[in-house]
C-alpha cells in the first residue's frame, strides 16, 4: 500500500469528519500535529468521530484509554502507520 494514498484517504475521513469550517486537504501535512496549539487545530471531540470513521472504514481497533491513543492521532502520519500495522500492511514511499 502506498503511504500517500493512506495519507489521503485519512486526510479525506478527516475532512468529512470534523466541522472544520475552510480547511482542506492541503491544509494538513503529513507531520503536523492534529491537535493543539500550532497544529490543525482540532480538538477531543473531533478526534471521536475520526476514530469512529476510522475504525468503520478499515476496522481498526483503538484502546479504551485515550492516553493510549494520543500516539495514534498526532498525525496523518502516525495514523497511517497505526492502520497499517493494525492491518499489517507495509507502507510504500
Amino acid at each position: 500500500m502506498k503511504r500517500s494514498d493512506l495519507e489521503n484517504e485519512i486526510r479525506d475521513i478527516i475532512l468529512s469528519s470534523v466541522d472544520a469550517e475552510g480547511l482542506t486537504a492541503e491544509d494538513i501535512p503529513a507531520d503536523a500535529p492534529l491537535f493543539g496549539e500550532g497544529g490543525v487545530g482540532l480538538d477531543s471531540i473531533d478526534a471521536l468521530e475520526i476514530g469512529a470513521a476510522l475504525r468503520k472504514r478499515y476496522q481498526v481497533k483503538f484502546k479504551t484509554n485515550s492516553d493510549e491513543n494520543r500516539p495514534h492521532f498526532r498525525s496523518v502520519s502516525s495514523l497511517a502507520d497505526f492502520i497499517a500495522a493494525q492491518l499489517s500492511v507495509t507502507l510504500e514511499d
